[in-house]
This record gives structure tokens, C-alpha cells and sequence, in this order.
């Protein structure tokens, strides 16, 4: 079962755009709960408390408990909106949790024996497709996180989500398709580069000696048959 928290909230009278920035003007968070047999109520939080809630990730996906009106309710957050200068919260909603109802949600995955998986052991790389499957749950059988099992994978196999045991009453929210989860991916393989094709020991032995001229821009080369000319004698000494 997923963990369920306190979240300190409370009541406010003022509603729409100027009841929402008297609020903010007082240090709070405006915000709504919404859902079930009752109406929307318009409430508020303490900034600290809310950033404090959202610490460590999943905040949409976490379970609290309210207390509003004299009434504690289990309620989950639905949406947080920010302000697009400051990146600071300035609205959330949250949706109550009613007893017999059911909720999606997007559940962590966490992977098991990994010394189990033959692909792993070869060298493979786990690649998770999702950290985190949506799934549609009572909202008395939430699950904390739901585990994938790697026994027996080798390389290029998947895990797809009906390899995964669920807790009862607990299903995808995407019906119809055994999706993938994860794979056990071919390890990258790095290989230094060879000579170009027609570049080996002959094609360096036909290379000019490092050193040597390059000869002259527009000079012409012998005609085919044609001799070497001699070599320009040196000049005669005088008697």
C-alpha cells in the first residue's frame, strides 16, 4: 500500500482572480479540492508546507490526508501551477479520494535479480522504456511502486506489462496492449578506426618521401617512352 502523508491545509472565503491574489498577498497558496459527493471547496496552504510535500519528485502521484472543515479526507494532487518568472507554486488542485472509488495514477517501477538475467550477465544494458506505468486503482489497494522480475532475460529481450503481478483490482489504464516496459539492450561496442580502403603499406610506400618537393604548379609530366634528360654538365674549367 502506498504511504499516505499530512498536508496542512486550510479554509478561505475569498474566491476567483482577486480572492486568489489576496492570498498569495498573505504568504499562502491558493488552491481547490475537488471530486466526490461534495462540492469544491476553495482552501489554502503555507508555501513551505507545500514546497516540503513536493520534495523528492511524484507529488501528483502521493497520497495525503487533509483535514478540512472539522473532516479529515484522503486526497491526491492533480495539478500545480507555476509562476513562469519565479518558477514558485501559485495554484494546486487536489482530488478527494472517496471509499470505493478508483483513481489512476502513474505507479513507479522498480526491477529485481538483476544476477538473474542472462543478457545483464553477457553485458547487456537494462533500458527502461517507463519509470512509471499508469495504472487505475481502488483507492483502498493504491500500490507503493510495482515490480518488474529480470530472471531469464537475455539479450533483446522485454519486459512488457503482463509480466508484472498487480494487486487485485489494480489494472493499466492503457487496455488492449501489452506495452513494454524495459529491454535488455547489446552493449554498446566502441572500435577504433582502420585505414582508409587503398591506404596500406603499398599505398604508403607510393607516398613522396617526407621531405621531398612537390613539383612545380603547371609543370607538364614526361610523355610516355620519353628519356630521362641527362643530367646538365658542369661548366669547364679555364687552362
Amino acid at each position: 500500500m502506498a504511504q499516505v502523508r499530512s498536508l496542512k491545509i486550510q479554509s478561505r472565503e475569498r474566491t476567483g482572480t482577486g480572492g486568489a491574489r489576496a492570498t498569495r498577498r498573505q504568504g499562502l497558496i491558493p488552491g481547490v479540492v475537488y471530486g466526490g459527493k461534495d462540492k469544491p471547496a476553495s482552501i489554502a496552504i503555507e508555501t513551505r508546507e507545500l514546497e516540503k510535500a513536493m520534495t523528492g519528485g511524484r507529488f501528483t502521484s502521493s497520497l495525503f490526508e487533509v483535514e478540512l472543515s472539522g473532516a479529515k479526507t484522503r486526497v491526491v494532487p492533480r495539478a500545480v501551477q507555476f509562476d513562469p518568472v519565479t518558477d514558485r507554486p501559485v495554484h494546486f488542485d487536489l482530488f478527494r479520494l472517496e471509499t470505493g472509488s478508483k483513481v489512476s495514477l502513474f505507479i513507479p517501477v522498480t526491477f529485481v535479480n538483476h544476477e538473474a538475467s542472462p543478457g545483464l550477465k553477457r553485458g547487456g544494458v537494462l533500458n527502461i522504456v517507463r519509470h512509471e506505468v499508469e495504472l487505475t486503482c481502488p483507492v483502498d489497494n493504491i500500490p507503493s511502486e510495482i515490480i518488474g522480475d529480470l530472471t531469464g532475460l537475455g539479450m533483446t529481450d522485454s519486459l512488457h506489462i503482463s509480466a508484472f503481478k498487480l494487486p487485485e483490482g489494480v489494472n493499466p489504464a492503457i487496455q488492449g496492449r501489452d506495452f513494454t516496459v524495459a529491454t535488455i539492450s547489446p552493449p554498446a561496442v566502441m572500435t577504433d578506426e582502420g585505414p582508409a580502403e587503398g591506404e596500406g603499406a603499398e599505398g604508403a610506400a607510393a607516398a613522396p618521401a617526407a621531405g621531398a618537393k612537390a613539383p612545380a604548379a603547371g609543370a607538364k609530366a614526361p610523355a610516355a617512352g620519353a628519356k630521362a634528360a641527362p643530367a646538365a654538365a658542369a661548366p669547364a674549367k679555364k687552362k
